[in-house]
């Protein structure tokens, strides 16, 4: 048995994690990806990217020094791979690509700016697989802050995949105009329209806080009623209450919202009763992608 370390960085629209991953390697069995560590860190790269189209002054410093202790971290806990990639907000501001070469040397992190369809693919390198029963459909749909990812599985296959521009924060900030749902959820339509009966599989750390909150067991999913039910009784609730009385933090009590609205579309136009959260998602991808091709794999 050899136990190695592997680290992701994922720069989000809403915020930047780090996750560190014990890799334990067997010669009899297959390897195993355990988490060691995650730091979350809520720097909202997407209130300055879509609106201002830049990241602002301040941002940029606290992005910087997040991206230092990061370093600090992995240099500890003594991770010999990395890879740190950036999401729709750095690739829509206009500074994005200056402030990776500024990262790089200054904190010694080198950040790939990714598009939807890479980060799609990254994302099914997890072990999505594993979960997907062979005869059954369903709809893996990930939500970001710029974001959101909607992929068809059928039969353990990828059958269709699309990146859209809608996510939390352009939502919170009105930026996604109507044309955009009306394109999700005619292609939804069309391509869920074929199988007499789909799943969801949710992803993003807001399907995931819905899922804790509803006190189910791992591996039972939630259903569209739950959710529908769950999505207005927040409604109700003020920014204040979200925090005090459910003990939301204070950047995921604005955002949860329309994240749940975009989960219960997704559902509506595919027709889908039930909500898988297996609790993965990019960091998870991006470790197993830099395993894989450590290894001469995907």
């Amino acid at each position: 048995m050899k136990i190695r370390k592997f680290a992701a960085i994922d720069v989000g629209s809403n915020a930047i994690r780090l996750l560190i991953n014990n890799v334990i390697e067997f010669s009899d069995r297959e390897t195993q990806f355990k988490k060691s560590a995650l730091v979350r860190v809520p720097v909202r790269l997407g209130a300055d990217a879509f609106i201002e189209r830049r990241i602002s002054d301040h941002n940029r410093e606290r992005m910087i020094e997040t991206m230092k202790a990061f370093s600090l971290l992995m240099e500890v806990h003594g991770v010999e791979k990395y890879r740190a990639c950036a999401t729709s907000a750095m690739r829509e501001a206009k500074n994005g690509k200056k402030l990776a070469e500024q990262i790089r040397e200054e904190a010694g992190v080198n950040i790939e700016i990714i598009d939807g369809k890479k980060e799609a693919a990254i994302i099914a390198s997890t072990d999505l697989s594993t979960l997907i029963e062979g005869d059954k459909n369903y709809l893996y749909v990930d939500v970001g802050g710029g974001s959101t990812e909607f992929t068809v599985f059928s039969k353990g296959d990828i059958v269709a995949s699309r990146s859209y521009k809608i996510g939390t924060v352009r939502l919170l900030n009105e930026m996604v105009p109507q044309e955009t749902w009306t394109d999700i959820e005619k292609w939804i339509r069309k391509v869920c329209g074929e199988f007499k009966q789909i799943d969801i599989i949710g992803s993003g750390g807001n399907i995931n806080k819905l899922f804790k909150m509803s006190g189910r067991k791992i591996g039972t999913p939630l259903s569209y009623i739950y959710l529908n039910a769950q999505y207005h009784f927040l409604k109700e609730l003020s920014y204040d209450e979200r925090i005090s009385e459910l003990g939301l933090n204070p950047d995921r009590a604005d955002v949860i919202i329309p994240a749940t609205q975009i989960y219960l579309n997704a559902c509506k136009w595919s027709g889908a009763k039930k909500i898988h959260v297996p609790k993965i998602g990019l960091s998870d991808g991006i470790i197993k992608s830099l395993y894989n091709e450590e290894r001469g794999g995907v």
